[in-house]
């Protein structure tokens, strides 16, 4: 009967060879003793002990004798979806541990800044995804300092993160650079200007400021930028997105990446700023010098092959 089949039957069906499910298999299809040992090319008499030897282990019995051939009971019913989903992950398995070993199937947990998912990530994510459609990619949106801490723990394969990164520990590549750019208020006497902004400029601007712990990075970058100038601080924000809204507010001026002005907001006004060479915003790919994750290690070696645009 059906309830016979319990869960210890089933966990012993498991540990069945290959050979008594796959003979089992071949019995159930076929619904005779004879073409089941003939498309197996053995004979008959040691499937028969294979199919009372699998019941015995089992604990219940998975087919009746007939006259014209065997029929499945109840409990054989059930067996024989879980032995043939069985036989498709033996025959599978060969094949995907090979693909998982050279890197063309397993999952990348990789992390990312806010300002990267504006533009960068996506062109990023495509082309991986291209060129590994088998290779999971799992998100998580985080300042680079997280992602540093998470890469170090193991929670995270890999960081698009901001520079300062230890070389001592980390693998890392340049994978994209961006000028920065002056976010004006639209109704600021700047914003209405042509071309370029020079620093000079700013003098005298009330800017909005990032964050020297949570945003340390631009914090620093900036702080270069304006370092010939004097100029008042408003407020002090770790997030693109939050800067550039109190910017659309009026709550000042801000030194912000270029893809920020994919943000589209109203009331904002973005113009170049004329030393954006010498003050570039980098995006790196970070992961541990002691990776060894395949799928990983395939992403790498595509990273030098990314195109992105600004």
């Amino acid at each position: 009967m059906l309830g016979a089949f319990d869960l210890a039957g089933y966990r012993a069906a498991l540990m069945m060879s290959l050979d008594q499910v796959r003979g089992f298999v071949t019995v159930a299809e076929e619904g005779h003793f004879g073409r089941a040992a003939a498309r197996l090319q053995i004979t008959q008499p040691p499937l028969s002990r294979q199919i009372q030897k699998l019941e015995r282990e089992v604990g219940v019995r998975l087919l009746d004798r007939t006259q014209r051939g065997v029929v499945l009971t109840p409990a054989g019913r059930v067996f024989l979806a879980e032995a043939q989903r069985l036989l498709a992950l033996a025959q599978a398995a060969p094949d995907t541990a090979r693909r998982v070993a050279a890197g063309e199937l397993g999952t990348v947990r990789i992390g990312f800044t806010a300002v990267s998912g504006f533009w960068v990530l996506g062109q990023i994510l495509n082309q991986l995804e291209a060129a590994l459609p088998s290779v999971e990619l799992v998100l998580s949106e985080m300042v680079s300092s997280a992602q540093i801490d998470d890469l170090r723990s193991g929670r995270l394969d890999l960081a698009l993160a901001r520079p300062p990164i230890d070389a001592t520990e980390f693998n890392f590549r340049l994978v994209h650079q961006e000028p920065m750019v002056v976010a004006l208020p639209a109704a600021h006497p700047l914003a209405a200007e042509p071309g370029p902004l020079s620093v000079a400029g700013l003098a005298g601007a009330a800017l909005l400021r990032y964050s020297p712990d949570q945003a340390r990075y631009f914090a620093d970058l900036t702080g270069r930028v304006l370092a010939p100038v004097a100029y008042t601080s408003t407020h002090y924000l770790t997030q693109i997105h939050t800067m550039v809204g109190l910017v659309a507010a009026g709550r000042g001026v801000a030194l912000v990446p270029s893809s920020a002005t994919h943000l589209k907001l109203d009331g904002v006004r973005f113009r170049p700023l004329a030393e954006h060479a010498d003050y570039p915003v980098e995006l790196h790919a970070v992961w541990r010098r002691a990776a060894v994750n395949p799928a990983l290690l395939s992403i790498v070696a595509l990273l030098d092959r990314l195109r992105l645009d600004a």
